[in-house]
C-alpha cells in the first residue's frame, strides 16, 4: 500500500474510533448517577468511571471538553501521572478546563511523581530524561508547593493526600478508594511490598468549592 494512502487510512481508523466512542460516552451519560472521568487513561478502566485519553479528550482544548461533556456537569475527574506530561501552558489550560466543566462541590483527584522524594534513585527515574519507562516525556518535576500553587490559580481549594516536603519527610492522610483509586501510591503500588514508600506520588484532591 502506497504510503501516503496507508496515513489517510490510519488518520480515518483513528477519527472513526473517537466518533465510536464519543457516543458510547454520551450514551452513557444519560444513565449516570454521577459523572467521573479518568483523563489520560491508558488502558485503566473502573466501576462508575468513565475512561477517555487523547485524543478523544485533549484536555487542553475547551473545545474538546465540550464534545463529550457540558459545563459543570462532572462530578470528579481521576488523574494518574498524566499533568508530567505536559508544559506549563498546557498545565494551565487542562487545569482551567477541569474547573469548568467539574460541578460546584466535585474535585480532581491528581497523582504525579513527587519532586521531594526522599530517594535519589527514585528521583532519577522519574526526572525529564530519566531512566525510568516514559520519563522521556516527562515536561516538569512537580513537588506539593508547584501543584498547589497551579491548582490555587485556576480557583481550586487544595487538599494533600500523600506527599514528600521540603524535608524529604513522607506525609500522608488516609484518602478514600472509592474517590479514585490511584495505583502508583503508599498502599497499592507493588515496589513498596518490601520497602516501604519506594514508589509514591504526589497526590492531591483539587476541590471546586
Amino acid at each position: 500500500m502506497d504510503i501516503k494512502i496507508k496515513y489517510i487510512a490510519q488518520k480515518v481508523i483513528a477519527k472513526t474510533k473517537v466518533i465510536i466512542e464519543s457516543k458510547k460516552i454520551k450514551k452513557s451519560l444519560h444513565k449516570a448517577d454521577s459523572v467521573r472521568v479518568i483523563v489520560g487513561a491508558g488502558s485503566t478502566s473502573y466501576n462508575g468511571w468513565i475512561s477517555t485519553d487523547y485524543p478523544l479528550l485533549d484536555i487542553c482544548k475547551e473545545q474538546s471538553w465540550h464534545e463529550l461533556f457540558e459545563l459543570g456537569m462532572i462530578d470528579a475527574l481521576l488523574a494518574e501521572h498524566v499533568f508530567e506530561h505536559l508544559t506549563d501552558n498546557e498545565v494551565e489550560l487542562a487545569l482551567f478546563n477541569s474547573y469548568k466543566f467539574i460541578k460546584k462541590g466535585g474535585y480532581i483527584r491528581i497523582a504525579v511523581p513527587d519532586g521531594f522524594h526522599s530517594s535519589r534513585s527514585y528521583i532519577d527515574l522519574i526526572k525529564p530524561g530519566g531512566t525510568g519507562i516514559g520519563s522521556d516525556d516527562h515536561k516538569q518535576l512537580f513537588n506539593y508547593t508547584s501543584l498547589s500553587e497551579k491548582l490555587i490559580t485556576a480557583g481550586f481549594s487544595v487538599k494533600l493526600l500523600e506527599w514528600y516536603d521540603e524535608y524529604k519527610v513522607f506525609n500522608y492522610r488516609d484518602w478514600v478508594i472509592e474517590d479514585g483509586l490511584i495505583l502508583r501510591s503508599s498502599r497499592f503500588d507493588e515496589r513498596n511490598i518490601n520497602n516501604p514508600n519506594t514508589y509514591t506520588s504526589l497526590i492531591i484532591d483539587a476541590v471546586k468549592e
